[in-house]
């Protein structure tokens, strides 16, 4: 039978087995929150913004570039048992920003007040460790979950660039 692992921070001991929460943060996922959606302040107003807005600036590409980032934030958090309705939680928060991003221009400078990835680290913060250890059937969850934003997110790219293509059409 595998032992699971004990981790030791400031001297303390925390091991599931002896039902003592584990680490409620992982520094990778709160930098890559904070450079997706605070990492630069404009000028004399306070607000704050990341890359996922400057990624998403670039068409095509950018806003499922942003997404799948995000998506692997969600997929690491579920690592640090985050409950399934809290992972549900997060995916829709990916879907919101990922229709918001769909808008060219518009959609970018409404990401900057919406940080799906900032909304995203919170839950975890409050919500990691809380979970039972995941199953196979949570895995299948979180991947149809998962494959799920990722169609829809599909779907809205391509009705973007349909609709873009038969405007272009109508206009040459």
């Amino acid at each position: 039978m595998k032992k699971i692992r004990e981790i030791e921070v400031d001297g303390e001991i925390l091991s599931p087995e002896k039902g003592v929460k584990l680490l409620k943060d992982d520094p990778f996922i709160g930098l890559m929150s904070r450079m997706m959606d605070e990492a630069f302040t404009i000028p004399f107003t306070g607000i704050r913004f990341g890359l996922d807005p400057l990624i998403g600036l670039l068409p095509g590409l950018g806003p499922v570039a942003s997404a799948v980032i995000s998506l692997v934030l969600v997929g690491m958090s579920a690592r640090l048992r985050v409950p399934k309705k809290v992972l549900a939680q997060m995916t829709m928060n990916i879907l919101m920003n990922a229709v918001l991003d769909a808008v060219p221009v518009v959609g970018d400078g409404l990401s900057i007040f919406f940080r799906s990835n900032s909304r995203n680290y919170a839950l975890l913060r409050e919500h990691a460790g809380t979970a039972q250890p995941a199953s196979r059937g949570d895995w299948w969850f979180l991947f149809g979950l998962l494959g799920v934003v990722g169609v829809v997110i599909f779907g809205v790219l391509f009705g973007l660039f349909y609709l873009v293509w038969r405007i272009g059409g109508m206009i040459w």
